[in-house]
């Protein structure tokens, strides 16, 4: 007993020192390593300061990396022999990129964080941390983040935390959690976190195969960021369920139920939402806001994105789920008008009613048309990236608005990985949008994602369907290197450029 009260006052003491101190501590090494790079200010400025946290903790830059060659879906419609329209119409899908038999999940997080600190102008010294979200898995036990580290060994930076994360398609939105947490932590020394989402899509031949893709982005976290994560209003909904798993650990092929996968996002999103208005509503009532949150309160809605159709239906979702919560809507004019019928429906009752599902699709069309469609322009164009879905979402966004149009709106994001974890949370973007604010900065280095998309190169079904064939019986291979050219990959790319009898993969990279 004695002993237990003699710890706890050890722990006053400890506790009382560290009120005394201000905080967060300066690093002296990071100071001037800090002042090369362009966006090394802002994090260094709050080491010198009391406050409690960083401010306005969020996303500073972002850069996307997608394979430079697709099929069209209209010609895999004629290829597979299916009805015109099955694709394009039912899933809503253009094109679908895909990876060469040069390219793994390594080569492709290793390209886009070459980009994004080659792009930023960032010291590889002021990164404090790199977490990787992925689910495509080539070693059970070696992570990507360390693969990473490889770009790091001329600076001498080894201090780097993190290490990849895993459910599906939502390690990218866990590792961006982790990473802004860390920011805000007692742990944070005041540099740079980057979190990498990066997967390849690959689907077995059949009805699932349209919706394949492959790509990776990675985003430069911190302090004064112009996209800032909106605290205590994050809704998150997790089960137990085997809606899509990977249990072949030989196979890149996925076991899918798509009837239960479908039912399992509505439901994840159905759950998420309710936890993040009730958050939200709570915040408002205390600053005296007492005002029901409804989709109009976001000015753009993003989703993860396994087919756009299936996005357009979600934000017909939501507005269900306001429709249900408002005490008296309006069914005789405006956003509601007509949907009386409805009004006594349970939502877990309609997640295979067409009826409802129809009805509010129609009624949140002009609300998807502003909100949301915007935000597919990667995901028809190239397909489900799995964890980056949804931040590709995000960058398609940004591509397609200037800083005046997007100041001080709310962003709210929709987060879904199947097994299943799933997160609703929402980004304020900066008041600043001034030429070379930081919002102008980030806005101007996706401008060119338009231009990007059109410079691949388009491969005829045949083709695409032996490249397929070709990962499938090489992608598990040891002592062997990758046939194939390499010329059509973009300039900058990393490949892979041999896997040796012991498993251990080299790469390299293309010349700029």
């Amino acid at each position: 007993m004695f002993r237990l009260f003699s710890q706890t006052r050890r722990c006053l003491q400890v506790k009382q020192a560290l009120k005394r101190q201000e905080w967060p501590l300066r690093p002296a090494h990071l100071t001037a390593a800090a002042q090369q790079a362009s966006f090394s200010t802002a994090s260094v400025e709050h080491l010198s300061r009391s406050d409690s946290w960083p401010k306005d903790v969020g996303i500073l830059a972002l850069e996307v990396y997608f394979p430079s060659q697709y099929v069209e879906q209209v010609e895999l419609e004629k290829y597979d022999g299916v009805e015109a329209g099955k694709y394009t119409l039912g899933l809503g899908q253009k094109q679908m990129g895909f990876c060469s038999a040069h390219e793994d999940i390594n080569s492709l997080c290793l390209t886009v964080v070459q980009r994004l600190v080659e792009r930023s102008r960032l010291s590889w010294d002021s990164i404090g941390r790199l977490e990787v979200g992925t689910e495509t898995i080539i070693d059970k036990s070696k992570a990507v983040k360390t693969v990473l580290m490889q770009l790091f060994q001329d600076s001498g930076n080894t201090d780097v935390e993190g290490i990849d994360t895993t459910n599906a398609c939502y390690g990218g939105t866990a590792s961006l959690f982790n990473s802004a947490d860390w920011v805000e932590s007692s742990s944070w020394d005041g540099r740079y976190a980057v979190v990498v989402c990066g997967d390849i899509a690959v689907y077995a031949t059949g009805n699932a195969r349209p919706t394949g893709g492959a790509g990776a982005v990675a985003m430069l976290v911190g302090p004064e960021a112009p996209l800032v994560l909106e605290r205590g209003v994050r809704g998150t909904h997790m089960e137990h369920v085997y809606d899509f798993y990977k249990p072949d650990l030989a196979s890149e092929y996925p076991m899918v139920d798509g009837q239960l996968s479908i039912q399992c996002y509505f439901r994840a999103l159905d759950q998420c939402y309710s936890i993040y208005r009730k958050k939200i509503q709570s915040q408002w009532q205390k600053v005296g806001v007492d005002k029901p949150f409804t989709l109009e309160d976001f000015q753009f809605m993003i989703f993860h994105t396994p087919f756009c159709k299936l996005v357009q239906k979600s934000v017909g979702r939501m507005m269900l789920n306001d429709f249900l919560a408002a005490p008296n809507p309006d069914t005789q004019s405006g956003l509601y008008k007509g949907l009386q019928a409805f009004r006594g429906v349970k939502l877990e009752d309609t997640y295979s009613d067409k009826d409802v599902e129809k009805a509010f699709q129609k009624a949140s069309l002009e609300m998807f048309s502003q909100k949301t469609k915007p935000s597919l322009l990667l995901s028809s164009r190239n397909g489900n990236m799995y964890t980056p879905s949804m931040y590709g979402c995000l960058a398609s966004l940004l591509a397609q608005y200037s800083a005046q149009q997007l100041a001080g709106s709310r962003i709210g994001a929709f987060s879904y990985g199947s097994g299943l974890a799933a997160s609703l949370f929402s980004m304020r973007v900066s008041q600043d949008a001034a030429p070379g604010s930081p919002l102008d900065k980030l806005l101007s280095s996706l401008s060119d994602l338009q231009t990007r998309l059109d410079a691949r190169k388009q491969v005829p079904p045949e083709e695409f369907a032996e490249i397929m064939k070709q990962r499938e019986e090489t992608h598990h291979l040891v002592n062997h290197t990758p046939q194939g050219s390499k010329d059509d990959l973009f300039p900058g790319t990393w490949y892979l450029e041999r896997v040796d009898d012991k498993h251990r993969r080299q790469y390299a990279r293309r010349p700029l």
